[in-house]
């Protein structure tokens, strides 16, 4: 719940809790919080155990953090039955990366003893524009 709450926070947190409620009322101040804490997760446990009684055996295994789209979507996702960890294991990005870029290119997929090490130079070179060319016309940039 805490979790992105750092040291000087959490050491100003309670410079300020000294400094609103004062010293002397502040020990029954977090008994009241955490006793109200307490009633809070003690309701919330017991509506949730009268909608599992409610709903039947048959959701005995239901879990309301499954009522999160994001959970229920990995859930779903994890589940074996789509085969999908096979797909994804199946499939090499790398591999199909350098068959799109062999494609491209042009170039065998098979490794040549002439290149680089398999390496692609992606330099551009330069073209040396001949002596009587003229430079590109743009009529916009004028």
């Amino acid at each position: 719940m805490f979790n992105d709450i750092g040291p000087l926070e959490l050491i100003t947190l309670v410079v300020l809790a000294v400094l609103v409620f004062g010293p002397d009322k502040l020990p029954k101040v977090i008994q009241d919080v955490m006793r109200t804490v307490r009633k809070i997760r003690e309701f919330s446990e017991s509506a949730k155990q009268d909608i599992r009684s409610e709903l039947g055996p048959e959701f005995k295994d239901f879990e309301f953090e499954d009522l999160n789209p994001k959970t229920f979507i990995r859930k779903q996702l994890d589940n074996d039955e789509l085969g999908l960890k096979e797909i994804r294991n199946g499939f090499d990005l790398k591999k199909e990366m350098a068959e799109v870029t062999d494609s491209v290119h042009g170039t065998d997929t098979s490794p040549s003893p002439s290149s680089s090490g398999g390496r692609i130079d992606m330099t551009k070179k330069p073209e040396e524009p001949a002596k009587d060319d003229r430079p590109p016309f743009d009529a916009d940039a004028t």
